[in-house]
């Protein structure tokens, strides 16, 4: 039984039914159509893709590969990263809507006679015997329901319910900025890739949708409301200083609700279960949006649980709690490494640049001629720590 159809849901119900386990997945809206999520795929993910004979299908879909990561300061480009050198087919990140991915996963879940989608299905409770967790209680346009299982699994996000509903409390590790997203229209002669924009005192991602650009302007921590009451003006003069070929789009911006709001976090549990339920993905630990690699963590959360307990599932054995620590101790370091990682740039770059404290422009303009950052830094985007490889089998 898995709440939430993020990546981390949607990816272990597809490796649970293509292994024979019978399996439930709960989604409180009635699609996946939400803007402004992540959809970063990285690497490690498309790997996982191609183990499962999905990679044909993904790239299929709408997307634009980026090879290479750089950021552009008032003096001009830095390229930071290049993924071109890293071992494996996969060499870039794929820029896919969330939304997409989601179908692509469920849908071949839906191949599997043991799986379940229960759309419009919102998680409310746990139902519990013993001490044990035995399924959850959920709520859709009929009524209250109960689904009995011997695992329950909580990928419901960085504000899950069943987590609460367990007494499970993460750990705030810290954040130093908000993020306001928004859309404004691509037009020929704009730039064709995805990068970070940054300036003493401003930072801004702009992602390359093809028909638009999807942007993303940092703010510090709590500055959302303070930024809003100086009126819709507060947020296009500096979008237009920082990216001025859209100045002439930006009174399309026409007031905030044309924007979303990103709270950004960064927090763990210590203990990512309790006796027959289990946390992973944002429910686990949420990550910064930092390196984009959110989505990539949710799914090796998601390959990592398969691995371990399809075999224990199948069989209808009770799954025991050492098993989930288990997977908890295998999945602690990589959530540990990268929100370091994500913490040492909020705190060395993110935080002095958005105070002033730090000044751009006085990088080189390539990063990748630094050994240590040309080995390390694309292997650690690209790949990540401990990737996940699929070994359970397809029944």
């Amino acid at each position: 039984m898995i709440a939430g159809g993020g990546p981390a849901g949607a990816m272990l119900a597809l490796l649970l039914a293509r292994s024979g386990v019978e399996v439930t997945l709960l989604e409180k809206h009635g699609d996946f159509l939400r803007d402004f999520r992540g959809d970063t795929i990285h690497p490690s993910t498309l790997q996982v893709l191609d183990e499962l004979g999905l990679a044909r299908e993904f790239l299929e879909l709408p997307h634009r590969k980026a090879y290479d990561l750089s950021l552009v300061t008032d003096r001009g480009d830095v390229r930071i990263a290049t993924l071109r050198r890293l071992p494996g087919r996969y060499r870039y990140i794929a820029f896919v809507p969330q939304w997409d991915f989601l179908d692509l996963i469920t849908s071949a879940a839906a191949r599997y006679p043991g799986f379940r989608l229960l759309m419009n299905a919102e998680a409310t409770g746990l139902v519990r015997e013993g001490g044990v967790v035995r399924g959850l209680r959920y709520r859709d346009a009929s009524g209250e329901h109960e689904i009995r299982a011997e695992l329950t699994v909580a990928a419901d996000g960085r504000h899950s319910v069943l987590r609460e509903r367990a007494g499970l409390v993460p750990e705030d590790v810290g954040a130093p900025m908000d993020v306001v997203w928004f859309r404004l229209p691509r037009e020929p002669g704009d730039r064709d890739d995805t990068f970070l924009r940054i300036s003493p005192g401003h930072m801004m991602v702009a992602i390359n949708r093809e028909s638009y650009w999807q942007l993303a302007y940092l703010i510090l921590k709590g500055g959302y409301d303070e930024m809003a009451g100086q009126g819709i003006d507060a947020l296009r003069r500096p979008v237009a200083r920082l990216l001025p070929w859209l100045a002439g789009r930006i009174g399309q911006l026409e007031s905030y609700d044309d924007v979303s709001v990103l709270t950004v976090a960064i927090n763990r549990l210590r203990r990512w279960h309790r006796p027959g339920f289990l946390c992973i993905g944002d429910a686990a630990h949420a990550m910064s949006p930092v390196f984009g690699v959110g989505i990539n963590l949710a799914v090796q959360d998601a390959v990592a649980t398969a691995n371990l307990l399809a075999g224990p599932l199948r069989s209808g054995a009770p799954i025991p709690e050492s098993a989930l620590h288990r997977l908890q101790r295998r999945r602690m370091l990589p959530t540990r490494v990268t929100q370091a990682a994500q913490r040492l740039v909020q705190n060395r770059l993110i935080s002095p640049a958005l105070t002033r404290r730090f000044d751009p422009s006085g990088l080189p303009r390539d990063l990748t001629r630094i050994p240590v950052l040309n080995q390390v830094a694309p292997r650690f985007i690209g790949q990540g720590i401990r990737p996940e490889h699929v070994t359970v089998k397809e029944r």
